[in-house]
């Protein structure tokens, strides 16, 4: 018997390892098939692009990031502005670190991700936001009593503002 017998030809009936058949291209015809299928996938990742572009909103509204961004912003607000109270600042960084790992996984890239962290109009955005929320809650900043009094109603509520903060 001979040991080659995987190399037979097809006219033994033994198909493994067979010389291809070239086409009038010269290209055999599992290469072509091959090709083609490398040549659809391209042509599909190229007009999949503006796609995958277009369906990705802006990072301030992607809510599940930019709320909870606003309830670590009011909460350190709070704590910087009441001596009676203090940010629960190593929870609020290992949210801020899911949050980029979050935004990640929505396609974010670190630099979009940067970008929007440290864009002024988006500082603009969420202090106007937070001003609004203090003085509908009777915050003044006046008064630094009164960011004591919303601070302490946000940690009893054990609200999302005040699972950041820690009375003294």
């Amino acid at each position: 018997m001979n040991r080659f017998f995987a190399y037979q030809s097809v006219t033994q009936g033994v198909l493994l390892n067979s010389a291809p058949v070239l086409d009038r291209f010269g290209l055999s015809k599992t290469k072509g098939f091959v090709m083609s299928g490398v040549k659809l996938l391209i042509v599909l990742s190229v007009l999949a692009i503006p796609t995958a572009v277009a369906a990705k909103p802006p990072l301030r509204e992607v809510k599940e990031i930019d709320d909870e961004l606003y309830y670590i912003a009011i909460a350190n607000e709070i704590s910087d502005y009441c001596p009676s109270i203090s940010g629960r600042r190593l929870k609020a960084i290992g949210v801020m670190w899911g949050l980029k790992s979050k935004a990640n996984s929505l396609g974010y890239s670190d630099g979009e991700i940067r970008a929007y962290v440290e864009s002024d109009a988006e500082k603009d955005r969420m202090r106007a936001k937070g001003e609004t929320y203090l003085a509908a809650n009777g915050v003044s900043y006046d008064n630094p009593k009164s960011f004591c009094t919303l601070g302490q109603a946000e940690i009893e509520r054990n609200s999302a503002i005040g699972v950041y903060l820690r009375a003294n």
